[in-house]
């Protein structure tokens, strides 16, 4: 149990009366009251997240942007100072090693990844360095918030006034405290991240739940469900080595014209499976490993997300499917010994969210 790292903000969890869990080598907040709860608040008002398990990377040099056209899937030319881009790393056979985002900050980049893969990753970036490129994990110094929901410009403009005229995808450079601020989340709504150095990060998450009642501390719990509402694939689940950009259903920042690493295998070789989405009408909570089965009971393929949509009221998942079947309409899956009807839908499932608001 000691094994598992804390967060700078773990004594605060514990004092919000925080049910804490062991995730990705952290001790993160899973609920503060109830997940159901949390999830709502977010979609109605605003949660402020702890996320500073993710990891953080820093990419400079001459050469900063000929490696990170070579590492990652998207179009790194495509992105200017102050903007973001969602990317993937592929290793040689196109297989996904992690999703991460890229912020261009002016004079470097930053990556920010999964906690699971901090050190993977930074072996594999190192083992691809090129000359002139300065490659520094900030992880264990940064520390990330993660203000979600309809209402959190109203109250962070109080704090950083230039969040005003961010769109989507927008950043901040980084002030002279070295806090950067984004419209990037993970929850479908408005919202926000604030990257800052740990010694003031207390400060900063006690100064942001003070700016209004309407802002609660929320948990990994309602993260999860919310991002499953809007379709967003979480490592592990949806992504994994064996599991190209492409089957997962991320085709749109899989830019094989800039030949990145990875590229060749997933051209020549034809996809084995296929990210859908499936939704149902009958009382079923399909969950992570749950098998699919085509409409004659053949088995097809497997959940990898799956529960109660808090917003819909019904039971919804992503799952893969052999390729073949990537084009049939209605699926059963397995449920304790019976089978339920569930359809493809298109995503997200979720359709109000105010992310691009």
């Amino acid at each position: 149990m000691s094994d598992y790292r804390k967060t700078k903000l773990y004594d605060s969890h514990q004092s919000l009366k925080a049910k804490l869990v062991p995730f990705s080598g952290f001790w993160m907040p899973l609920q503060y009251s109830s997940i159901i709860k949390e999830h709502h608040h977010v979609r109605s008002k605003c949660g402020l997240f702890d996320v500073s398990h993710m990891g953080e990377f820093i990419v400079s040099g001459n050469n900063a942007k000929t490696f990170l056209q070579n590492v990652t899937t998207n179009d790194i030319q495509n992105l200017e100072a102050g903007k973001v881009q969602y990317s993937a790393f592929c290793n040689d056979s196109g297989g996904v090693i992690d999703d991460l985002l890229v912020y261009h900050l002016g004079d470097c980049y930053m990556l920010v990844v999964n906690a699971s893969n901090i050190e993977k990753n930074f072996e594999w970036l190192s083992s691809n360095l090129i000359d002139d490129v300065s490659l520094e994990d900030k992880s264990d110094t940064m520390s990330l918030l993660a203000l979600q929901g309809p209402l959190s410009r109203t109250y962070l403009k109080k704090l950083y006034p230039k969040i005003e005229d961010l769109k989507y995808y927008e950043t901040l450079l980084p002030d002279n405290s070295e806090v950067i601020v984004a419209r990037t989340g993970y929850s479908g709504e408005l919202g926000f991240e604030i990257y800052a150095p740990n010694s003031i990060i207390l400060k900063l998450w006690n100064e942001i739940l003070s700016l209004s009642d309407d802002i609660l501390p929320v948990g990994l719990g309602c993260r999860d469900s919310l991002r499953l509402e809007m379709g967003y694939c979480l490592y592990g689940n949806e992504l994994n080595e064996q599991t190209t950009t492409i089957e997962a259903g991320l085709s749109w920042i899989t830019k094989h014209e800039t030949s990145f690493i990875g590229s060749n295998s997933m051209q020549d070789n034809l996809p084995s499976k296929k990210l859908i989405a499936l939704i149902s009408e009958e009382r079923a909570i399909p969950r992570s490993g749950y098998k699919i089965f085509s409409k004659d009971k053949k088995e097809v393929g497997v959940v990898t997300s799956g529960g109660m949509s808090p917003c819909l009221k019904k039971g919804i998942a992503l799952a893969y499917v052999d390729y073949e079947m990537r084009l049939d309409k209605e699926f059963l899956i397995g449920i304790r010994d019976n089978f339920f009807i569930f359809e493809k839908t298109k995503l997200p499932f979720y359709k109000n969210g105010t992310y691009l608001k």
